[in-house]
């Protein structure tokens, strides 16, 4: 579907409008909540002119024609899986972006990266507020796209990983000695990004890789940072069959179940979550977190508290 021009009244929806184009034909669950963020955030933005008008149309028009296409697609039709699908793939964008990014492989493919991850995270706003990892991966994948980009437009040398004398909640807001100057301040949710951010069309050889072929190709997998290094809320884990017995010991906790609990929809729809977070930490092989977000879970239905 070919959409109207963006006009420059709702330049704060190109970025996600961008992104969802550039998912169309690669994960179409990411190019629908994309395109119904942009949706909302240009309701908020529009000073209803005939451009703006049009295009809005034209976005809820597609909204209402891919979620018939897809109404058998979870991903689609429920807020709980999408939420999951959606913090997975901008994990996976993260983590692909930060081990380039430590093994000092810079160009356009990390910033885009490292940019698009932070664009899924402020999509996850739909979804309502987003926990202390995802504000501080979005906060430092904003940051270090922002940065390489400006080193590299000036032909200096990024420094991998957070600066040496950054301060961890700001990633280097003070730090008047790196060598692509101060970083912007973090956007707002409905502001457009700083010039930084406003990356050039990027040319189809540094399109960052989709998560499928960052899975599909183990060469690509990230190693998990050292805990010295690590960004502000990523948590490393150790990939392992199964954790170790002491270690289980102290995240296993029995749970007596309540006699006659009622589970009411809205806790039904956290335990679901818990789930899926359950289920996304082991795609990362991480037993432990899976396990704890099972605990949440069962202690939920079992007693009706969390």
């Amino acid at each position: 579907m070919e959409f109207p021009p963006c006009p420059p009244s709702l330049k704060s929806i190109q970025h996600f409008l961008k992104l969802a184009q550039e998912h169309d034909s690669r994960d179409f669950v990411i190019a629908y909540w994309a395109r119904l963020y942009a949706l909302q955030v240009g309701l908020k933005a529009s000073t209803q002119t005939a451009e703006e008008t049009k295009l809005l149309l034209a976005i809820m028009d597609w909204l209402e024609q891919v979620k018939k296409q897809y109404a058998d697609n979870e991903a689609v039709t429920n807020e709980v899986a999408a939420q999951a699908h959606i913090e997975n793939y901008a994990l996976k964008l993260f983590l692909y972006a930060d081990k380039q990014d430590r093994e000092e492989n810079f160009g356009k493919n990390v910033v885009k990266a490292f940019y698009s991850s932070g664009v899924l995270y402020d999509i996850l706003q739909t979804f309502g507020e987003l926990s202390e990892e995802a504000l501080h991966n979005r906060k430092y994948a904003k940051w270090k796209a922002a940065y390489i980009h400006n080193c590299l437009k000036n032909g200096e040398t990024p420094i991998p990983g957070p600066l040496p004398d950054d301060d961890e909640d700001e990633f280097g807001g003070d730090n008047t000695n790196a060598s692509a100057g101060t970083p912007p301040e973090e956007p707002s949710a409905l502001d457009p990004p700083p010039a930084p951010y406003q990356l050039d069309p990027a040319p189809s050889d540094v399109t960052p890789p989709t998560a499928e072929e960052i899975l599909d190709n183990p060469n690509k997998l990230p190693s998990p940072p050292v805990e010295e290094e690590k960004p502000g809320g990523f948590v490393p884990y150790v990939p392992t069959a199964q954790p170790n017995p002491a270690t289980a010991a102290t995240i296993y906790q029995p749970i007596v179940p309540v006699a006659g609990v009622q589970i009411t929809p809205d806790q039904m729809i956290t335990a679901q979550k818990y789930c899926k977070y359950a289920g996304s930490a082991l795609n990362y092989d991480d037993v432990k977190t899976a396990i704890e977000n099972l605990q949440k879970a069962l202690k939920l239905l079992s007693t009706g508290s969390e």
